[in-house]
């Protein structure tokens, strides 16, 4: 009777779990209240007499719980032995898919980019609900040239109100100063990274851990240099065009950052605690792919938004 249910594959069929669930609830609440928080600033209201800010930390908190306690199942799978090869070689199928995808997100935000750029005497249409109350030409905003000509309130004017959205741009950041440094940490963060990995696979625990506390360090010293520079941005990203490409791009790149940056840190507290072999290390693995990817992405915004996109005047000089 007992051989009846004995397992005769290589796959790992998971026991029924509430994660999924709790995910996909908790990420409906996050986004909600990002939506209504976004609308309140403009005059809306909350949900169910709760502002936008709570009903987002709500979700957000419920996500990262899931998250947690999920992750933390899959690794007890691991530790019981079910990650078979066939199911470790899927999982590594599933992660190129998420990298994938995560390289079409931000194609999206680079197309934005250089439509714009590329395109600064177009015409577009503006429309409310389905009828186009008017046009405005990106000469009226951008001077015609990209970067664009230096404006106080160089915000779109909207038709249908006349009013004028605000908007400021005064000169692009220096790609020599804070977006070169930054380049250099996290280019340095990918050989560190890579340092543990091989360190791992030698089974040499010692490098392994001083390869990602350095990898962490550094990830998190980009992030601080990143916030420094977004306080000194001499334009901003509500109104202008310039602004909401270059903080959305670099924006979510810094997001994924941070993301990389716990990954990394989590793997950390695992290999302090022994987790990991030189056979058996997918989560580890998984997080160097990611942060691979980060340093990738950085790479193209440095070279296309900062110094391509840098202008005569970066930085204001002479001003």
């Amino acid at each position: 009777m007992a051989a009846s249910h004995a397992k005769h594959h290589d796959y790992h069929l998971v026991n029924p779990s509430p994660w999924p669930l709790t995910s996909s609830l908790s990420a409906f609440i996050m986004m909600l209240g990002a939506i209504v928080w976004m609308r309140s600033q403009d005059g809306g209201a909350g949900v169910f007499g709760l502002s936008g800010p709570w009903v987002f930390a709500v979700g957000a908190a419920g996500v990262i719980a899931s998250a947690f306690c999920w992750w933390r199942d899959v690794i007890r799978e691991g530790q019981h032995g079910d990650h078979t090869p066939v199911v470790q070689l899927h999982f590594r199928y599933g992660m190129i898919l998420f990298i994938a995808s995560e390289v079409m997100f931000f194609v999206a935000w680079f197309w934005a980019y250089f439509d714009v750029a590329l395109f600064p005497k177009s015409i577009h249409d503006l429309l409310n609900s389905t009828d186009v109350v008017g046009q405005v030409s990106r000469d009226q905003l951008l001077g015609g040239v990209w970067p664009p000509v230096p404006a106080e309130g160089t915000g779109v004017t909207v038709p249908a109100t006349g009013a004028p959205t605000p908007g400021i741009f005064q000169h692009t950041f220096d790609p020599w100063g804070i977006p070169l440094l930054n380049t250099l940490i996290l280019l340095t963060s990918g050989v560190t990274v890579t340092w543990a990995h091989h360190a791992l696979l030698k089974n040499d625990r010692r490098g392994l851990i001083w390869g990602l506390v350095l990898t962490v360090l550094l990830g998190m010293t980009f992030s601080y240099f990143q916030a420094y520079e977004y306080q000194h941005a001499a334009f901003s990203y509500a109104g202008h065009i310039y602004g909401a490409t270059f903080f959305m791009a670099t924006g979510f790149h810094g997001a994924h950052v941070i993301i990389g940056t716990v990954f990394l840190l989590v793997c950390l507290i695992r290999a302090l605690r022994g987790a990991f072999t030189p056979k058996a290390h997918f989560g580890f693995e998984a997080a160097a792919w990611y942060w691979h990817f980060v340093d990738v992405v950085w790479l193209f915004l440095f070279a296309a938004i900062y110094v391509w996109g840098a202008g005569p005047n970066p930085g204001g000089a002479g001003h």
